[in-house]
């Protein structure tokens, strides 16, 4: 038991460390009695020295070394300076036997010593030279009352009882004996902050500096390998207090307890805010990156690990949080003196590359700090790098097949996981070996011919080699193997070896390799070799592989040696024939004399052919007259070569012979000339002779373009003489210069020439020059002007690379030829066969159309009256085609296809517009409209059946016109001389512009006119008027015809004659109610639907010819009751016959004229609903059917009048009859002439410039047609007359009606019910029979059967 003053020190020890040499496995109880017995005596310590180890030990093993912890307690602090000073002074070593146990004390130190702190705890520390182990480093927490004196060792709290470990001697492993550590630590502080605080030369900076400096090294002295504690800096925020403390590695208790110190230590005044302690430690995070050495696409770990505990983890890249993702995850290891986290990132990338930061934090409520670490990392990439990317392999190639071919796959470094794999894909199934040699795989393939037949040739295998790198990482490189075969060529000829000049032939090259790139048709002779050029001359087709080279017209430029070679990938297979082109005169080349003349009976006339000298073979050359032969004379003339032969003609009979002459090579092929025109005349007829030759007066003679004295050349054209007072004088030379005669013959070998596309720049070029020179001539000279328009044509179809000289050249040139100048020439031009201004624009859109892009662009090039632009289509256009242009007078034109519609087009497709200002006045066009604008073409090169919507804004020229209207250039009308077209446009009229949406591409214009002319408002008015008055008075005809149907019918002659009344005035309002409606929607501009138009014309011509068809049928009835007297037909049979005429036959002419006409799209005219007559001549349908009745039916009223004028003997009739047959004479003989002449005058108007009377008399007559029936075919009859007087009278009304009672009506019951319900029965021919009981005399019961008749009362 220990005494009362004792026990407050009974936690008292003393480690001390003992070292000693002993036999293994021995109890060192006994030896530490020993020392500690000896040493110090029992009698002085033995009521207060307690023993610790009481074991006896037994050493049975060698000597060993063992150092020894002994710890001594002690009850008596006063005892601790004189053990220590005793330990110290022991002479040693010691030996000592203990219980046989030989042992040497060789050293005795003190390393710990603990004194009491509290109930359960001591604060212990380290003797000078001794240290606690690293292990214990971050449990030490500095012992509350320990001194601040900075030359005192610190004390730390440990729990008793202690086990340690203990001190030990310092090394570099013990605590705090490392590089010390930066901590970057602040505080505020609860005083205002000053400015000064930012001056550090100021006395407060300095003040605040001192003071705190000193409490900071004070507080955090006991950290483990405490350095320093510096003041840094001040910042706002109260007072912020930035300082660096310099120590070993300190946990976060540690660093908390040295913190709650300083408050301790520093004076109050500087209201030190203990919660505000932040510490940043940014050299103590163990970063780790694995694996160490990685590729994009393999799964990263980075890992931070920190001597702390901290569950609070956050990852920066680039100082931006790294949230939680598919590709982004982290993981957390806490332990009990460690944290660890680790970022997880799969499928790396080169984005990924940079800074990465990880940020540890541990927060309570009196400090924060904060672990930081921050690592680079580099994302390498990882490229596969293949000896080829595309090859060509040629399978039945000797070599290839001896040798192979080796592939290969390399990255950039070696990579010890790596793994390779090789896979083959394609119909070329050719395999090989692999190999892996460092960073290289290698796969050599085993070429066999068998393995690519010729049908595979062309055909491509995908050898894949795929690397991992056994982190995730996975690429692949694709290698391309293109098989090809070396083709079997053969090529035959349609002209065996040779071919003359001006015929056709065909070349045929076939290859057994079907799957080839392109084909080349190359022609050598001598040494040099031409490319075949020619755009459509060539023919290819794939299945089978076969190329046809067709030449249309052969000439020098076609003979030597033809190489066809085929060309697949890297491979070219050839085969080649020779063909020889011999020379033979071309007929355009042939010079006739004379081309038309006249002769006499049995006079020798000379006939002359002369082709080009260097041109000549042998020939034989025969003149063709009237089918006979006869041999020509041979003779040079200069540079020419004539042959001639004087024909005398002998029977005299025919006026005018045809000659021509023929020219024969060996193989009986011929060529034959222009014909030569002789017309007959007789000596007493011969006017003119001459050295041109002989005519009447008045004849015309026409020479060649040939003058005998200077046989050096002939050019294309004639010369006309006509025979004026005995003379012959020239009355039109159409002769072409000389200049003007080579371009077209050049022309036309450049179009026959194999290398016509390479050519057509430099000849452009020439054109444009001679043009240019010969402007003058050509604006004088209709056939010049010709010819360049011929030439235009010519060259426009051979594709010509959008250069912008070439453009140039080519608008240069229409240019010359359109200007002012040259108008009279155009009016002279226009007037021919073929319309050459539509020639012209033809050519121009041609040439627009075979324009090929260059650097995949449209270059936009202008001319004086015209400009060009274009655009190539790229793939997945997202714009608008637009176009503006403006002419030198300021006109403008703007052209938009909108982007939709440029979607619809192939790729690389080329648009191209041409702005023309003067070409739209040089084509024909009406006189009463005129060009107000320019003229505007657009092409697209894209083949599409589909139509394409185009938006034009054109500006208007002269404002005073009016109606505006859309139009297009449509080649084909007129029997494709051309003429504007109104079809697929609608006009928007603004203010000074029109916008024209058209549905086509073509060129387009406004044709815009000045109000109406008098004369055709006029026609109008009447048009109108008439018809209006026609329409009221067949209306009224048929509502007198139902009236007093029953008082004019009572005989069949009567009947009939009221049945074609009624049917005629019923066709006539159908069809002038159709007319109307029509021309109303016309003359309004309104877009009329072309299905509606159809229909009505149909019936407009269905019914205008039942009006003369019932006309007929009452001419015939008329004809039949006179002519016919004895014949007594029903009246059945007579209305069957007269409908099946009246409506019968109008509708089987109607329905042919439609069904031939329509499918051609030339039933009605552009404008107007009407029967055709420019392009099929439909109206034909119409005016002989009419002009044939007019005809019968005037020889029908001829035939009556004769008959009445002479009567038979036997003629008699009732005397109703007789009146009936009156009344058809009288309508026959009036409205027969009255309709004929109506429609006569509508043929007259159809004559080119007729009389204007014609058209008023047309207009006139034909609106009141309607009018005339009703007064000549209703009204003119007395009995119409006395009906409707009875009918008016009241007294008569009901003697009518009483009379009427005792009828017997056999009539259908609806036929006698009302007025207007009638009238379908009277149209149709139904009638009642009744028996009247009459003062009047009448034989109406039964039928006349003696058929005499008398028409003169």
């Amino acid at each position: 038991m220990l005494s009362p003053s004792t026990a407050g020190l009974q936690c008292l020890f003393l480690l001390v460390t003992a070292c000693y040499q002993t036999s293994q496995d021995s109890n060192l109880d006994p030896f530490m009695q020993y020392v500690t017995g000896s040493a110090l005596g029992e009698e002085s310590f033995q009521s207060d020295v307690q023993w610790q180890k009481q074991n006896v030990l037994v050493f049975d093993l060698p000597p060993l070394e063992y150092t020894v912890d002994i710890e001594v307690s002690i009850t008596d602090s006063t005892f601790l300076e004189p053990i220590k000073e005793y330990f110290k002074s022991l002479n040693l070593p010691v030996s000592a036997n203990i219980s046989n146990v030989e042992m040497t004390v060789s050293n005795i130190n003190t390393t710990t010593v603990c004194l009491p702190s509290g109930e359960n705890s001591s604060c212990c520390s380290c003797e000078n030279g001794y240290g606690w182990p690293s292990v214990v480093c971050n449990d030490l927490i500095t012992c509350p009352s320990v001194s601040l004196a900075p030359d005192l060792s610190c004390g730390y709290m440990k729990e008793m009882p202690f086990y340690g470990p203990y001190c030990q001697l310092q090394t570099e492993d013990s605590c705090g004996m490392g590089e010390p550590v930066l901590m970057n630590m602040s505080v505020r502080l609860g005083t205002d902050f000053s400015k000064d605080l930012l001056d550090s030369s100021s006395e407060l900076y300095r003040k605040y500096k001192a003071d705190l400096e000193k409490a900071f090294n004070a507080s955090y002295r006991c950290l483990p390998g405490f350095v320093s504690a510096t003041v840094t800096g001040f910042s706002p925020g109260s007072v912020v207090v930035n300082y660096e403390v310099k120590a070993g590695a300190a946990s976060f208790n540690q660093i908390a307890d040295s913190n709650r110190v300083v408050s301790q230590v520093l004076d109050h005044s500087y209201q030190i805010n203990e919660t505000t302690f932040t510490t940043e430690i940014t050299n103590q995070t163990k970063f780790i990156v694995r694996p160490a050495d990685f590729s994009e696409g393999d799964t990263v770990r980075l890992i931070c690990e920190i001597n702390s505990t901290s569950e609070n983890v956050t990852w920066y890249h680039f100082d931006q949080i790294i949230p939680t993702s598919l590709r982004y995850s982290t993981e957390r290891k806490i332990s009990k003196r460690t944290s660890r986290s680790i970022l997880k990132i799969i499928n790396i990338t080169m984005k990924d590359s940079g800074s990465y930061r990880c940020t540890f934090t541990n927060s309570r409520q009196f400090h924060t700090v904060i672990y930081k670490a921050t690592k680079t990392i580099t994302v390498s990439p990882l490229h596969i790098t293949p000896n080829f990317n595309d090859v060509d392999v040629v399978c039945n190639s000797p070599e290839m097949q001896a040798k192979g071919l080796l592939l290969s796959c390399c990255i950039d470094r070696h990579l010890p996981s790596l793994t390779v794999d090789w896979k083959v894909n394609g119909a070329v199934m050719i395999t090989g070996a692999s190999s892996l040699r460092e960073n290289c795989t290698e796969y050599k393939l085993n070429i066999d011919e068998s393995l690519c037949p010729p049908e595979k040739s062309g055909t491509v295998t995908t050898y894949t080699c795929e690397l991992q790198t056994g982190y995730g990482a996975r690429r692949s490189q694709n290698i391309r193997v293109t098989y090809l075969r070396t083709a079997h060529i053969t090529i035959s000829s349609s002209a065996n070896s040779a071919v003359f000049e001006g015929y056709a032939f065909n070349l045929t090259c076939e290859s057994d390799v079907n799957n080839y790139d392109s084909v080349s048709w190359k022609i050598q002779s001598g040494n040099n070799i031409k490319t075949v050029d020619c755009g459509p001359c060539t023919e290819n087709s794939k299945s089978p592989a076969t190329s046809v080279l067709r030449v249309k017209a052969a000439t020098q430029d076609w003979s030597g040696t033809y190489i066809c070679t085929f060309y697949q990938k890297s491979t070219n297979s050839s085969a080649n024939v020779t063909v020889e082109v011999i020379s033979f005169p071309l007929k355009q080349n042939i010079m006739i004399n004379p081309i038309d003349t006249s002769i006499t009976c049995k006079t020798p006339q000379a006939l002359e052919c002369c082709v080009i000298a260097n041109a000549v073979e042998s020939y034989t050359v025969t003149f063709v007259v009237q089918d006979k032969e006869f041999p020509a004379v041979k003779k040079k003339k200069g540079n020419l070569v004539c042959y001639m032969y004087h024909y005398t003609e002998t029977e005299c009979s025919q006026k005018t012979l045809v000659a021509y002459c023929r020219f024969a090579n060996r193989l009986r092929q011929h060529v034959s000339s222009e014909s030569i025109r002789l017309h007959l005349i007789t000596e007493e007829e011969v006017s003119c002779s001459g050295k041109f030759g002989i005519g009447r007066e008045g004849d015309t003679l026409i020479k060649p373009c040939y003058d005998p004295d200077k046989a050096d050349h002939f050019t294309r054209g004639n010369k006309t003489y006509k025979c004026s007072n005995k003379s012959w004088e020239m009355q039109r030379n159409n002769c072409l210069s000389v200049s003007v005669n080579n371009l077209l013959m050049s022309a036309e070998s450049l179009v026959s020439s194999p290398e016509a596309k390479a050519r057509l720049p430099n000849y452009l070029a020439e054109l444009n020059k001679q043009t240019e020179n010969e402007q003058g001539t050509i604006s004088s000279s209709p056939a010049n002007l010709g010819a360049i328009v011929s030439i235009l044509d010519m060259i426009s179809c051979i594709p010509a690379e959008a250069e912008e000289p070439t453009i140039q050249n080519f608008l240069s040139t229409v240019d010359f030829i359109v200007a002012d100048s040259t108008s009279q020439a155009w009016d002279d031009l226009n007037k021919e066969a073929t319309n050459k201004s539509s020639s012209l624009l033809q050519s121009v859109e041609n040439f627009s159309l075979n324009l090929q892009p260059l650097n995949n662009t449209i270059p936009s090039v202008s001319a004086k009256t015209l400009q060009l632009q274009g655009v190539v289509v790229p793939e997945n256009s997202h714009t608008n085609y637009e176009k503006n242009f403006i002419s030198t007078d300021n006109l403008t034109v703007n052209v938009l296809i909108h982007e939709a519609e440029i979607q619809t087009l192939t790729q690389n497709s080329t648009i191209v517009s041409v702005m023309y200002s003067n070409l739209g006045h040089i084509l024909p066009q009406n006189k009463f409209e005129s060009v107000n604008g320019l003229l505007i073409s657009t092409t697209v090169s894209s083949n599409r059946s589909q139509k394409l919507d185009v938006n034009m804004t054109f500006a208007k020229k002269n404002m005073t016109l009016k109606m505006p209207r859309c139009v297009f250039w449509n080649f084909t009308l007129n029997k494709h001389r051309g003429g504007w077209d109104t079809q697929g446009c609608t006009p928007t009229e603004l203010e000074d512009y029109v916008i024209c949406s058209c549905n086509h591409l073509t060129p387009f214009s406004i044709l815009m006119s000045p109000d109406k002319p008098s004369h055709i408002a006029l026609e109008n008015y009447i048009t109108y008027i008439g018809l209006a008055i026609s329409i009221l008075s067949l209306a009224a005809c048929i509502i007198i015809e139902s009236l007093v149907w029953k008082y004019v019918t009572n005989n069949t002659t009567s009947y009939m004659r009221h049945v074609c009344i009624l049917n005629i005035a019923a066709s006539l309002l159908i069809a002038d109610i159709w007319f109307v409606v029509t021309t109303s929607i016309t003359d309004q501009n309104q877009q009329m639907s072309r299905s509606i138009c159809f229909v009505a014309t149909f019936f407009i011509h269905l019914f205008y010819l039942c009006v003369f068809f019932w006309m007929l049928s009452l001419g015939l009835i008329l004809f039949y009751r006179l002519i016919f007297i004895l014949h007594n037909t029903s009246k059945t049979a007579q209305k069957a016959v007269a409908f099946c005429l009246g409506y019968g036959c109008p509708f089987v002419i109607a329905v042919i004229t439609i069904a031939v006409t329509l499918p051609k799209n030339n039933y009605t005219r552009k404008y107007v609903c009407w029967l055709n007559w420019n392009d099929s001549k439909a109206l034909l349908a119409f005016v002989i059917p009419a002009l044939i009745i007019v005809a019968m039916n005037l020889f029908i009223t001829a035939v009556v009048i004769i008959k009445i004028l002479r009567p038979t003997i036997g003629d008699r009739s009732n005397r109703q009859e007789r009146n009936s047959l009156f009344q058809i004479g009288k309508s026959v003989a009036i409205l027969t002439p009255l309709l004929g002449l109506t429609w006569g005058f509508g043929l007259a108007i159809a004559i080119k410039d007729s009389h204007q009377a014609f058209h008023i008399l047309f207009s006139l007559l034909n609106a009141l047609q309607g009018f005339f029936i009703l007064v000549f075919g209703a009204l003119w009859d007395k009995k119409i007359q006395e009906a409707l007087l009875k009918r008016n009278s009241v007294s008569k009304w009901s003697s009518q009606q009483s009379k009427s009672s005792s009828l017997i009506l056999v009539t259908p019951m609806l036929a006698m019910s009302y007025p207007f319900s009638r009238t379908f029965n009277n149209l149709c021919g139904k009638t009642g029979k009744y028996r009247v009981s009459s003062s009047e005399p009448s034989t109406s019961s039964s039928e006349n059967t003696s058929k005499s008749y008398s028409l003169l009362n």
